[in-house]
């Protein structure tokens, strides 16, 4: 089977080994990706860390951080070349990269397939609307990151295969618990874009109320980072709060050993609920217990493998970080439970077999 997979994700070096794995399973597999991706003011660029097995091609990118309106201007030349008999778009179906991708596949007569993290039920004006249409009615299948998101497509009106499959998956023999735990005040986490919806006011706040000896550590890029800084002084915990500049996703499990609780406090906005919950994966795999609020498909991702609280309520956030700091038998016991669901669902072993499966469907399916 000879698949192309056009993906902003694969900028990030630990992402690829999903694309490793996918070619162990017998995938003649080439992955497109553009030289960097800028997001929430910071650019990634092009991380190549697992490479074996696969060709990993950077093409050059128009209007890139634009969500909506990127592309790819060399693309049809690279697919042209490359004739895939399966084309994965990794992207949702109303973007401008999508669309522009699949008439280049259509050109060469691969099988297509979209990936849909949306898990809200929007209505794009023109030309989204219609980019999202032409797209759903020429595809053969689709990958949901959670069930939510293959709910919006058939209400839109999508008729073929959805498989529910995370984007990316994690590596087991990167993704590990620390040997030892220094000394050190009981460190809360969270790794990722410093923003408004992702609920860290509210953690400033609730870590304010705790007791004991306790630090907080926020990692990552935003342009809440000043604000955090300052509520955190007019709290009078200024010298509890640290904050790092992100690091490469190769980089981040030295991260995660220096927490002693991963939180996510996400806030649901009329237009975005949380998605997936990537650091409490990262976190679960690494032997850290997670807390996350009820927004979106984080109590799904943690199931019984962490905390979770009422998005907003600072007191029921509180009152979880509380008891993680004060029992140390119940730490233990989510990390033994986080591990575990980890390697169950979770590795890139797993979303690669699933993803593989979602090709065959594609292949399989008979056009109309």
């Amino acid at each position: 089977m000879r698949v192309v997979v056009l993906s902003k994700a694969f900028v990030r070096g630990a992402y690829q080994r999903k694309a490793e794995e996918i070619a162990r399973l017998g995938v003649e597999l080439t992955v497109l990706v553009p030289p960097r991706w800028s997001e929430a003011g910071h650019t990634t660029r092009l991380e190549r860390a697992f490479t074996s097995g696969y060709e990993l091609i950077a093409l050059p990118i128009a209007l890139d951080g634009h969500f909506h309106l990127h592309f790819y201007p060399t693309l049809g030349r690279w697919i042209e070349r490359l004739r895939p008999e399966v084309f994965h778009v990794d992207e949702e179906p109303y973007n401008l990269a999508t669309f522009l991708a699949y008439r280049a596949g259509r050109r060469v007569g691969a099988r297509h397939l979209f990936f849909a993290w949306q898990n809200l039920l929007r209505r794009y004006p023109p030309p989204f609307g219609w980019m999202e249409r032409w797209v759903m009615r020429r595809s053969d299948a689709a990958i949901a990151g959670n069930a939510p998101a293959g709910d919006v497509l058939r209400r839109k009106g999508y008729r073929g295969p959805i498989a529910v499959v995370p984007q990316v998956g994690f590596d087991p023999a990167l993704f590990r618990p620390a040997p030892t735990r220094p000394e050190r005040p009981f460190t809360v986490g969270y790794l990722g874009r410093l923003e408004a919806q992702k609920g860290l006011i509210d953690l400033v706040e609730a870590c304010a109320r705790l007791r004991g000896d306790w630090r907080l550590r926020l990692v990552g890029h935003g342009p809440l980072a000043e604000e955090l800084a300052a509520r955190a002084g007019r709290l009078g915990i200024g010298e509890r709060l640290e904050l790092r500049q992100g690091v490469p996703s190769t980089e981040v499990v030295p991260v995660y050993h220096g927490f002693d609780a991963v939180v996510l406090p996400s806030r649901s906005t009329p237009s975005w609920v949380e998605q997936f919950g990537r650091i409490l994966v990262e976190g679960m795999a690494c032997g850290v217990p997670t807390v996350g609020s009820d927004s979106g498909e984080i109590p799904h991702v943690l199931g019984e493998a962490g905390l979770v609280f009422p998005e907003g309520d600072v007191e029921a956030l509180r009152e979880r970080l509380q008891r993680l700091i004060d029992d140390s038998a119940l730490r233990s016991e989510l990390i033994r439970r986080g591990r575990e669901r980890f390697l169950a669902r979770y590795t890139q072993g797993q979303v690669a077999r699933a993803t593989v499966a979602a090709y065959r469907q594609a292949l399989g399916r008979v056009e109309g």
